[in-house]
C-alpha cells in the first residue's frame, strides 16, 4: 500500500499525475527550489513525468529545469500519494510522487523554469521550509539514512 500525505480525496474527478522529486544534499545543505506561482513556496525539485518518459529521465529534466543543476547517483527513496487541485493545469490531481536521493553534480545555468529559483538551505532548516508533508517526511527520511 502506498502511503498518503495530506487530506483524503474529496468528491472531485482526479487525474493521475505521476511525478519524480529529488532530495539533493551537499556540504550540509539541501538544494531546494522556490516556486513563485501559484503559491510562493519552497519545494523539492521535481515535477510531472511526461507520457513515455521514465521516472529517472523526468527527475533529471525537472531538476535541471527548476535548479539549473545536473545530478548523479540517483536512488529511489520512496513513493507516496497526495490529492490536490493544480490551478496551473486546471484540474484535480492524484499525485503519485516518487522521491529520489541524488548528488548535485554541476550547476549549468540558472533555472529555465519560469518563476523558479534554486536555493541552498542548511539541513537544519530545510524540512521546516517545505509546506508539503510528504516532501518533509521524505527529506527527514533521507537525512536519517545519511543522505
Amino acid at each position: 500500500m502506498i502511503r498518503r500525505f495530506g487530506p483524503p480525496p474529496g468528491r472531485h474527478p482526479y487525474r493521475l499525475r505521476p511525478g519524480a522529486y529529488a532530495v539533493l544534499i551537499r556540504d550540509g545543505q539541501a538544494l531546494l527550489t522556490f516556486q513563485h506561482q501559484p503559491e510562493p513556496e519552497f519545494q523539492l525539485p521535481g515535477g510531472g513525468i511526461d507520457p513515455g518518459e521514465s521516472p529517472l529521465a523526468a527527475l533529471h529534466r525537472e531538476v535541471r529545469e527548476e535548479t539549473g543543476w545536473t545530478i548523479g547517483g540517483a536512488r529511489r527513496l520512496g513513493v507516496y500519494r497526495r490529492y490536490c487541485y493544480m490551478p496551473e493545469y486546471g484540474f484535480w490531481a492524484e499525485k503519485l510522487c516518487s522521491i529520489w536521493v541524488a548528488r548535485p553534480i554541476s550547476r549549468l545555468s540558472a533555472p529555465s523554469e519560469p518563476g523558479h529559483e534554486a536555493h541552498w538551505v542548511a539541513l537544519s532548516r530545510a524540512a521546516a521550509l517545505l509546506p508539503e508533508p510528504g516532501a518533509r517526511a521524505h527529506l527527514r527520511l533521507a537525512l536519517r539514512q545519511g543522505g
